[in-house]
Order: C-alpha cells, then structure tokens, then sequence
C-alpha cells in the first residue's frame, strides 16, 4: 500500500510535480489530506513509554520547499503560516532521506497507522485522452483476429480436384475429351508457377507486419544458437587437411621401401621352378615343431626367422642393415684457449668432449642448527623470504639431495643456480663453478675442501655467507675470516628481501671478478 512519505521521497527525488488543491496534496491519481500523519517519529518521542508522535505531510513539504532558509527563520515563517517545523535533530536524517541519499531512516516507524488514499477523480479531458490511447491497442487485437480469421477461412476452404477425365461428362462436340484434360491440367501447372507474394493475400498490411515480427524473432533465436560439435566435426577442419599430410608420410615411406628393393637378393633358382603354395604343407601356427630342422627354409630369400626387433630403432628398423661408410680421418682440434687459472686447467679428450656446465654451484651447511638448509632454501634464495626449517617440516616439506634455484634478474630474465649440502660428490670440474658457500662458524664444515680445507684460502676463491638473527651474538671464527655477515629479524618479514638482495649483488661480484665464463 502507498504511504505518504515514500511517496513523497518519489516525487522529490525524481522532480516531480506535487499538486496542492482544496487542502488536499495529490500524488498523481493517490490524494491525501495536508493534516494526515506520516510514520516519521518526532525527536523525543516513543521513548521512555511516551506516546509516539508524528511528522505531518503539510509540514514534511513545507520544510522541502524551505530547506534553504536558516533554521530560525524557516521556524519563524512556518509558525507565520500555522504549520508545524521539523526539529533540529531530525533535520539531517529527514533531508538525507528524502533526497535519496539513504534507503531508510531509524525515525521511520514501519508499525504506524497509515490512512488509505482517496483516488482522483479525472476530468473529461482526462478521459477522452485515455480513451484516445487505449483504442489503437483496441484496434490492433481486432486487426490480428480479422486477419486470423481470414487465414482459418482459406485453410478451410475446398482444394481444387485432380484432373480425372471420368469426371468430364456433358462437354462442347467441338473439343474432346483428352484435350479439355490438356488445356485443364496446363492451367494448373501455371497456376503452381504463379504464386502470390505475402502481399497479395487481400488481408492488408496487418499480415505483413505480423509475418516481419515473425522473421525478427527468428533472426534473434539464430543468432542465440550454437553450434553442436562432437569429435567427428572437430576433425572437419576447414584450414587444414589431414588427408594430404597423411598420404605424405604414407608415400615418403613407400618410396624409401622401393628404393631398397631396387635389387632383392634371391635365390638363383628361377621362380618358374619353385614349387606352388598350394603342393606345400598349409601353415599351422601350432605346429612349429616341423620347422625345426630346417630353420633356413624360406624359399630362396634370405629371411632370419629367429631375429626380432626388439632394442632396435625406427630408423634402423625402415633403412635396414646399410654398410658402414669409412670414418673419415679426424682431423686434430686446436688446443682450447685456457680462460682459467693454472691451477684449474683440467686435460680435455678431443675425441670424447661433454659439454661443460656452466650453472653456479652454492654450498649450504648440513647442520641443523643452520638458519639455511635444504628445505627452505628455495624461498630465502629464490623468493627472498625467511621461513624456518621447524615451519617447512610441519608443513609437509620433503629434503631434497640439491635444489635449483631461479634468480630473478631485471628484464624477466632468470639464471639457475644450483644448492648443494653435501660436497663428497662434487667433482673436479664442479668446483670450479662453486661461487658462494654459507658458514656456520665451526672449521669442521670445510673438512674434505679443495685447498686443503683451510677456510681463509677457500674464502679468496669462494664469496663467503653467514646468516643469522640481528639479536644473535656472531660466532669467533666468522668475526676472524673474511665472511660477509646477513642479518634477518625474527618477526619482520618485509625486511627480507632487502637484506637478501645484498647476497645476490655480492655473488654477482664474485662471479664478474674471478668466474665470468659462468652465467649470473
């Protein structure tokens, strides 16, 4: 049911025109009295069991049409004009409200009373226009019913007969029968050839229009409709035909058969003189036994029955056994020019040379009480985030032998590098590509190092690392050698990334100055 007040919100925030007549303010075809009372609470009111009392609509418009006076003087012209004044304290909700700016009001009392609206009676100026705009829809549904009606009417009607010439009785002496069927069944096939347009069925434009409609409709289901694919149509492809690529492969493959068939070896005897298939025994294949005595039995060709084709490839399999071609004289490789140390040059065999790695290798502790180990490594180094290894452990990290990082670098560009904590497998050549080392403190850690093992020789060669808590008190043996110290907080994880950022600059040093033939 309509209420005064949304109403009022409606037509306020919309602009429309409130209609003031005879003490009555009108809402379109709803009317109410100027004294009649909204489910607006006044300020101060149904509280403490007081009696609940309400905002008038004579009062809730004067205070629209004067919302841009000052508060004293809108009090001053509506007590003039005897009309009540919204008080201060509602005026901000109130005002919110009816300009649309909010959806409810907690003054809005839903339980209140509400008068029902008188309608408004219109004039006959009113009425003749309503009349005016309700015939044409009056007069659309007769058109639709006529033209239906003359639809049924010619569906009902009797079709014509087939040409029969029994039914051809009381005829003209001048023509006969036969041809009266002729001349008959001429019209009809010219009456089939001249067909009438939607145009020409004499029940004017109303069926057009309603046939347009029609063809509107369809055009806008088409365009809704999607295509039913299976996997047969899926092959269809209209770009690409799969039959030309198949014969192909198909004749690459017979032509590299008849090439090698040029010339087949077989036997000297003509095969005029071989016997028939049919004066042998017929093949069974469970009686092998016959054949065993004579295993080379294959009519003159030179087929290994006992051979198979398992460990062979394709390309063996197609080709067949091809005679080896003479190996060419290898001809000596110059010596390669030393990019390392003499202490690192390593013999190179010319005839059997792998390719040499070029991944940096970092070294970590095995020890538990590292702040680095083989299960959150990936995410210091590589994510440039501190994660202890009791929080991977709980959450289902496995160790792993060596891990291989990606370092992100400017441009999306990303060099692996690979961590290890066991150093027994790492061979000559891999200890040239050892780049950085984390340190614990203990001098026991380098036991079975190059070098000797001797920490301050291994770290002229190889940058140095120690990673600790800043609240941490730093081991003697790092204060002594040449180690660079990192710093992490236990709680302050946005400070992560930039302490291990140093590493990076630091190994990407090393590497330029002593190692440039490795990626960083």
């Amino acid at each position: 049911m309509a209420d005064p007040l949304s109403l009022l919100r409606q037509y306020n925030v919309n602009k429309k025109e409130i209609v003031e007549k005879n003490n009555q303010i009108i809402f379109g075809e709803f009317s109410w009295s100027k004294n009649v009372h909204t489910n607006f609470l006044m300020y101060g009111t149904g509280k403490d069991g007081t009696q609940k009392e309400y905002y008038t609509l004579e009062c809730l418009l004067f205070f629209l049409k004067n919302i841009s006076l000052s508060h004293p003087v809108y009090v001053r012209q509506a007590a003039a004009e005897n009309i009540p004044v919204v008080h201060r304290p509602d005026r901000r909700d109130l005002l919110a409200y009816l300009n649309g700016e909010t959806a409810t009001c907690p003054s809005i009392d839903r339980s209140a009373p509400l008068e029902i609206p008188t309608q408004v009676k219109r004039s006959g100026t009113d009425d003749s226009q309503e009349s005016v705009a309700k015939k044409p829809r009056l007069e659309d549904t007769l058109h639709v019913q006529r033209v239906k009606q003359q639809l049924a009417a010619r569906l009902d009607a009797p079709k014509e007969a087939a040409v029969n010439i029994d039914n051809i009785k009381s005829l003209s002496e001048a023509m006969s029968v036969e041809k009266i069927a002729a001349i008959k069944a001429k019209r009809l096939a010219k009456k089939r050839t001249t067909i009438k347009g939607h145009d020409d069925f004499g029940v004017g434009p109303e069926l057009k229009q309603m046939l347009d409609f029609d063809v509107d409709i369809t055009k806008e289901i088409i365009k809704r409709e999607r295509q039913w694919r299976t996997r047969t149509t899926s092959l269809q492809s209209t770009g690409k035909i799969f039959g030309k690529n198949i014969f192909a492969i198909i004749n690459s493959i017979k032509a590299r058969e008849e090439g090698k068939l040029k010339n087949p070896v077989v036997n000297a005897t003509p095969i005029t003189h071989m016997k028939p298939s049919g004066s042998g025994p017929n093949y069974n294949r469970y009686d092998q036994e016959r054949f065993a005595k004579d295993k080379n039995n294959t009519e003159g060709f030179r087929i290994n029955t006992m051979g198979s084709y398992h460990g062979m490839t394709l390309k063996s399999v197609t080709e067949g056994n091809q005679p080896k071609k003479p190996i060419a004289a290898v001809q000596p490789m110059p010596p390669p020019q030393p990019s390392l140390s003499s202490s690192s040059r390593m013999p190179v065999n010319s005839q059997n040379q792998k390719r040499i790695s070029r991944t940096p290798i970092i070294v970590i502790p095995s020890g538990h009480s590292s702040l680095i180990t083989m299960f959150n490594a990936r995410d210091i180094l590589q994510d440039l985030k501190f994660v202890t290894t009791e929080e991977k452990k709980n959450n289902g990290a496995k160790r792993e032998n060596e891990i291989l990082v990606q370092r992100r670098k400017d441009g999306s560009v990303t060099v692996p590098y690979r961590i290890v904590d066991n150093t027994k497998n790492l061979t000559n050549a891999d200890w040239e590509r050892v780049v950085g080392v984390f340190v614990m403190g203990p001098s026991w850690q380098f036991k079975g190092w190059p070098w000797d093992g001797n920490p301050v020789d291994i770290f002229t060669k190889v940058a140095a690392f120690h990673l600790k808590y800043d609240e941490m008190k730093i081991d003697a043996n790092v204060g002594k050698w040449a180690v660079h110290v990192i710093e992490l907080s236990r709680t302050k994880r946005h400070l992560d990334r930039a302490a291990l950022m140093v590493f990076w600059e630091k190994i990407d040093r090393h590497i330029l100055k002593y190692k440039p033939h490795l990626r960083y």
